[in-house]
This record gives structure tokens, C-alpha cells and sequence, in this order.
């Protein structure tokens, strides 16, 4: 059985405006791999809280991971663990990542336990595994119309890489306040751009 892990970043969820990419991603995959078992992770859902002080005392005196500090932590690093595909939906918000996946972050790459602190720098724990991450924005901040930084992909890409996650591949939904039909259009550029690259990352 294929376990997909789908982590949704922002506030609107399966009701923003580029779902319909995820849902076709979705349908892509089941079309290669039936045995499919998805698993949501709304990260606006009220259980998902910013780490509190006790989570950070816990993470620097290198608490076990049975620590009543790291629930949570464990909950979503167990969830990111067993997952053989990962597919993070996320917007840009203010160039960058959301405060709801950022917290997702700050729970998941954890010193101790999904990455190792080396003189030569942090080494990842988990295994590799296929990612996708669809990006949706308002403006442009890829290709010839971009405008605007964009601080979120470099970012998330060497945030998963620190937890051992080098098989990431970006689909960029932009111009997304430009109407319907610029958002019609997006969501054409986006689902082409996943057809293309379905047969080498899910083979």
C-alpha cells in the first residue's frame, strides 16, 4: 500500500482557491498506485498550536521523546514517518511560509530525532521520499512575470533536506488575485506541470 501524506498550510484548506491541484494530484497518483491511503493534516485545525516554552525546554535538554512536551511533535513526525509520498499544499504568505507550516516545522525537525547536529552540519534522519508542494500565490514570484521574492521555496526545500527529504518537486499556482480567469488558468499551468512529472516520481 502507498501512504500519502497530504499537509495542508493554509487557512482555507480543501476550500482554497487551488484545491482543485491537489485533488488532481491526488486522482493522478491513485490512476498509477490503487492501493492508495491518504492521510489530511490540516495544520489550521485548533489542535495544531506554536510550540510553547515547554517545548522548547524539552527540546534543549534533549527530553525523551515519550515527553508529554513533544505530543504533538511525535503525532506529526509519526504521520511524516510512515508516509511513502509527501504532498505539502501551501500559500506564500508575505514572501514566505504561513505561521501554521512554520509551527509544522518547528515540530518536525527536531535535534535528537529527525536530524543529527554534525561538525559538518545537520544530517536527517528520515528517509528520502517523493514530495510535492504546491505553492499557490496571489502574484508572481517564478518566472518572467515575478515581481515579488520568494523566500518560501528555498526555505522549505533545505528544511526537508535537514530531516533527510531531497526529492522535492514545486508546482507554482500564481497570479491567483487575478480573477477567475487567471486562477482557471493557474490551476491549467499547475495540473499540466504535475502530469509531467507523475510518471518519474511515482514509478
Amino acid at each position: 500500500m502507498l501512504r500519502v501524506l497530504v499537509v495542508t498550510g493554509g487557512p482555507h484548506a480543501r476550500s482554497s482557491a487551488g484545491w482543485p491541484a491537489v485533488e488532481f494530484l491526488l486522482a493522478q497518483i491513485r490512476g498509477f498506485r490503487p492501493d492508495v491511503e491518504v492521510v489530511q493534516r490540516a495544520l489550521s485545525a485548533p489542535d495544531i498550536v506554536l510550540p510553547p516554552a515547554a517545548y522548547a525546554d524539552a527540546v534543549v535538554a534533549r527530553a525523551a521523546a515519550g515527553d508529554p512536551a513533544f505530543a504533538l511533535s511525535e503525532i506529526l513526525i509519526g504521520e511524516l514517518e510512515t508516509c511513502d509520498l509527501l504532498v505539502i499544499t501551501t500559500p506564500i504568505h508575505n514572501f514566505t511560509v504561513p505561521a501554521a507550516l512554520k509551527a509544522w516545522i518547528d515540530y518536525v525537525l527536531r535535534i535528537g530525532r529527525t536530524f543529527d547536529a554534525t561538525p559538518t552540519g545537520k544530517v536527517g534522519r528520515l528517509k528520502d521520499r517523493p514530495t510535492f508542494v504546491l505553492v499557490t500565490s496571489g502574484g508572481f514570484h517564478q518566472g518572467e512575470r515575478a515581481n515579488q521574492l520568494d523566500f518560501l521555496s528555498g526555505y522549505l526545500r533545505y528544511a526537508l533536506r535537514t530531516v533527510g527529504i531531497d526529492s522535492v518537486n514545486f508546482v507554482y499556482l500564481q497570479g491567483m488575485a487575478y480573477g477567475s480567469e487567471a486562477v482557471a488558468q493557474a490551476i491549467a499551468e499547475g495540473i499540466e506541470r504535475i502530469r509531467s512529472l507523475m510518471p518519474a516520481v511515482v514509478t
